[in-house]
């Protein structure tokens, strides 16, 4: 199936927002990218039992180039701790791709219905500014393969980069927040690593996928998003260094509370 020039337009503008806001907020661009794919992808009439899956596996494969470029520039302004990021690496590893496993055995409903309560949860925590209070040191090998691990399962089920759990934990272990948010867009990498290795491993034995997809992986898709979210990554990480973003938090929020809500219905319905 050949895609029209509007499927274009709207795959460069969703990968042009999803990317500005993972580089922006650490948060790898999935919140806005899964509901908005699912949409387009119903729209194109692809199998209602696996449009959850190829959004969720297409999102999370966007994420392997958006993290490159967010932790760049991240890298680039001194706001990556790489100690942090290579003992919380093989956790992050294995979680992702448990939880991969794990999605392809859950119906499209169950996933849709899930995926919509973790978005709930994350635009009350950005709208409330809950922010855990800095009262320890970073764990040992084992608590951040741990939180590696955790972290890992919940973003390859959802199809985030991490950050709503990452960023939070490491504040919590007394890490400056512009800090945490660097370091969680550079575990950006392995977690999309892992996830789309398990998305596209347990959707390749599937023959009733739509034309051009890898597993779950809706390639179009994949290149259009990822070709716009690499080109604003590194400005939305710019920016964090730049602007008081308080303000563009909570509009963010409200933009995934509606997001969220649109695709509720859409799975209820």
């Amino acid at each position: 199936m050949m895609l029209s020039m509007e499927w274009y337009a709207a795959y460069l503008a969703l990968g042009a927002i999803a990317g500005f806001l993972a580089g922006l907020f650490g948060v790898g661009g999935g919140l806005v990218l899964v509901p908005v794919l699912l949409l387009l992808f119903d729209a194109q009439h692809f199998p209602v039992e696996h449009v959850m899956h190829l959004a969720l596996g297409t999102s999370m494969a966007t994420i392997v180039f958006t993290s490159l470029s967010s932790m760049r520039k991240h890298h680039q302004h001194g706001a990556v701790n790489w100690r942090v990021v290579r003992n919380i690496t093989p956790g992050i590893l294995l979680g992702t791709l448990f939880g991969a496993l794990l999605a392809a055995s859950i119906p499209t409903r169950g996933l849709g219905i899930f995926f919509t309560l973790f978005v709930y949860f994350a635009a009350a925590q950005i709208l409330l500014d809950v922010r855990p209070h800095a009262s320890r040191q970073l764990p040992g090998i084992a608590g951040m393969t741990a939180a590696g691990t955790f972290t890992g399962w919940i973003s390859s089920l959802v199809s985030i980069g991490g950050g709503v759990v990452i960023v939070p934990f490491l504040v919590w272990c007394n890490v400056p927040l512009r800090k945490a948010i660097g370091t969680s867009a550079a575990t950006g990498f392995p977690v999309a690593v892992g996830g789309t290795a398990g998305y596209i491993a347990t959707g390749l034995s599937l023959e009733t996928l739509p034309q051009h997809t890898l597993g779950f992986v809706y390639l179009p898709a994949l290149f259009w998003v990822a070709l716009a979210s690499v080109s604003t990554a590194p400005l939305g990480a710019k920016a964090t260094h730049h602007m008081k973003i308080s303000l563009l938090r909570k509009l963010f929020a409200v933009l995934l509370i509606a997001l969220a809500t649109k695709l509720l219905l859409k799975v209820l319905g």
